[in-house]
């Protein structure tokens, strides 16, 4: 079973067991969290739909902290002697995932659509020839 979590803007595909680095949290060390899905895979049951969704979660432990690599910029401004060099580290929260919530009775899809009706013009045009 996986899932896609939402974490800092960027969605992250995660297994039970599995470490990721997620945008910084404010929690410490060994302390849990909790992410909502956006989507569960389980086998061939895939869960996509709101209400499912919204009854499961991820859980968490906090490992560690981590740090992107180094990214460095520079601008300059032509004709005006403008130059700026610049350096950018991005930090990371590393998160050990323990567990996968999901309800176990999960609601049925929505019926199937009806097919819709033709237009009236693609039945006149069908009825002329």
């Amino acid at each position: 079973m996986y899932a896609v979590i939402d974490a800092g803007g960027k969605q992250t595909r995660v297994q039970v067991g599995e470490r990721v680095d997620v945008e910084l949290l404010s929690a410490g060390p060994g302390d849990d969290v909790s992410f909502k899905p956006k989507l569960l895979v389980d086998g061939d049951r895939i869960v996509a739909e709101r209400a499912p969704l919204e009854a499961s979660s991820v859980t968490g432990r906090v490992v560690g902290f981590a740090k992107g690599p180094k990214i460095t910029g520079f601008t300059y401004k032509a004709k005006a002697r403008g130059r700026r060099r610049y350096g950018h580290r991005q930090h990371y929260t590393t998160v050990e995932i323990t567990s996968i919530d999901l309800p176990s009775e999960v609601s049925p899809s929505a019926a199937p659509r009806a097919a819709k009706k033709p237009s009236k013009a693609k039945t006149a045009a069908a009825s002329k020839d």
